[in-house]
Order: structure tokens, then sequence, then C-alpha cells
């Protein structure tokens, strides 16, 4: 019930907030040769001639019928744009969270049990400068030396223009295997592995840095010291009692990394031209799509909102003591 408020009001603040950017979207869509007529002419078919109030109601009419209007740049409806390159953004973000989690989680707990020794200082400088390095940077170089210098790894897209997928699922990996497509998924494999690790960065440092404290504060509990005392083999202790319990921050930490990711990584995939919703809203933004920008808006706050809600479920899942 709660995502009704939260996207009724991202719907009033993103819809006021297109509009007060420079630029007229029929101007720019018409190009500097146009004559006043003509310009007036797309405003009227937009709906940009009618009072703001009057053009929000007429928004808001069309989105709860599942119509976020049509883009100006493509021509084909904001719904259908979004829905083609989800699939990119979702293979892109699972893949960087993966990264993420099979690093963080293990470090943060190998840190915790070996508190302020040579290696937690190591992992704790490892952190602070994955929060700390601008992912554009980052990006510019991992196509500098592994995609210019070393040519190891290929850029840019998803897949090479000569690699030739069925269309299944939208998942480049998942169609390639579905299809035994070893060659494409290899390429897409590929292709997948620059973008993720940039993305990867931030999410990494922040699940190890909340995995760590977690655990530190876990492993000074009652109930470790009591597992301890009755002769509890060490790793048992820390990952089936300690672990378990310290895990319920992190997971929120991954629920809202993930959500930021899913809202589109707008940097990552412009960089490497990645087909998907982040690459889609910096061209939206270029060209005062509004429709474009309010579906994409509105798209965020959505998956946002249902991942908190996954995240709830999984509290449940851990802890019985939630369910109650």
């Amino acid at each position: 019930m709660q995502i009704i408020p939260v996207l009724l009001g991202v719907s009033i603040v993103v819809f006021f907030m297109v509009r007060a950017i420079p630029g007229d979207p029929a101007q720019i869509m018409l190009g500097q040769q146009s004559t006043q007529e003509q310009v007036q002419q797309i405003r009227e078919n937009m709906g940009l001639d009618k009072p703001i109030f009057v053009q929000y109601g007429l928004f808001l009419k069309d989105a709860l019928r599942g119509d976020l209007g049509d883009s100006i740049v493509t021509g084909r409806p904001v719904t259908t744009e979004l829905l083609t390159r989800l699939p990119a953004t979702l293979e892109l973000t699972a893949f960087a969270m993966l990264i993420a989690i099979l690093v963080g989680i293990p470090v943060g707990v190998i840190s915790a049990v070996r508190q302020y020794s040579l290696l937690d200082k190591s992992t704790s400088v490892l952190a602070l400068t994955g929060i700390s390095m601008p992912i554009f940077w980052l990006a510019m170089i991992l196509v500098v030396i592994f995609g210019v210098n070393l040519e190891l790894l290929p850029f840019p897209g998803r897949l090479d223009p000569t690699t030739g997928i069925t269309a299944i699922t939208g998942l480049v990996l998942v169609d390639s295997l579905l299809t035994l497509n070893f060659a494409g998924f290899w390429d897409g494999l590929l292709h997948l592995i620059m973008p993720a690790l940039a993305l990867a960065t931030i999410p990494m440092a922040v699940i190890m840095r909340m995995t760590r404290s977690s655990m530190l504060e876990v492993m000074n509990e009652d109930y470790v010291r009591t597992a301890r005392a009755k002769g509890v083999v060490p790793w048992r202790v820390v990952f089936k009692h300690a672990l378990r319990n310290a895990m319920l921050p992190t997971i929120t930490v991954i629920g809202l990394q993930a959500g930021l990711l899913m809202g589109g990584a707008i940097i990552t995939e412009t960089i490497f031209s990645w087909p998907g919703i982040g690459l889609y809203t910096y061209n939206s933004i270029s060209a005062r799509d509004y429709a474009s920008i309010q579906g994409v808006v509105l798209y965020g706050a959505l998956l946002f909102v249902l991942i908190n809600l996954l995240v709830d479920i999984l509290y449940a899942i851990l802890d019985p003591r939630v369910r109650y």
C-alpha cells in the first residue's frame, strides 16, 4: 500500500522538475531551422500548450492505465522502451552485485574475525578506495588498460556485431545457454566483465564494511560466547551462529545497492554504450524527452519499493523473531 503514495509523490516531483529543465523539447526535436509555426504545432500535439496542472492531470490519468506516453526521440511508447532495455540493465546489475557479494561478504567476515590484523587494515583501505574512486574514472582506466592496451576485453556494447543470438528472455547469457550458443555466451561474458567490475566497486566496498561492522557486533553476543564455551568448531561459530544474524543489516545494504543500480547505472552504461535503462536515461535528458524521463524515474521508484519489500521478506526468513 505504501507504493501508492510513494509513486504519487515521485510523479509530482519529477513532472514539475522536468519542466524546469531549460530547453523546449519541441524545438529540440525539430532542430534550429524550424519555424515558429512548426514548433507551436508540435507543442500542441504534445499537449505542452496546456496549463501545467492540466498536463499533470492528463499524465496521471494515462499513467494509471499503464500509459507513460510516447518518446519524442523514437516515437515508441515509453513502456515499450523500458521493457526493451530492462534485460540489459538487469543482466549488468545482477553480474555486478554477484561480484560485490562474493567478494564483499567473505572479506568482511575475515576482517571481523581477524580484527586489527594486516589483512583487516588492508581491506579497510581497499573499501575506502572503492567508495572514493569515481566510477567514470575507473571505467575509463579499465577501457584503456584491458580494452585498448592489452586488448583482453572487448567494448563497447553487449555483443560483437558479428555475433548472433536468438532473443528469448533478452538476457544475453541466458539466451545463449538456452540455445546452446556457447560462442555467443563467451562473447557476452567478455563484454560484461568491464562494466560489471566498474559498477561493482562501490557496492562491494559498502557490503564489505557493513558485513565487518555487523560481525564485530554479533561476535560479542552471549550466544556466540556460549557456543565457543561449549566447544563448537570455530568455523561453525562464525558461519552458523554469527554470520546468519549479522546478515540482516548486510541484506538491507545489498537491497539498497541493487535498487540503485537497477534504477539505471547512467555513467557506466554511457561509457560502455550498454543499451540499458541508464543509457536511455542519459539520452532522454539530453533530448528533453519529458515522457521518457518521467517513465524512467517512476520505474526506478517502483523498483526501489519492490526491492525493499523483498528485503523485508528475507528478514523474516533469516530471523524468525521478525515474523512475530
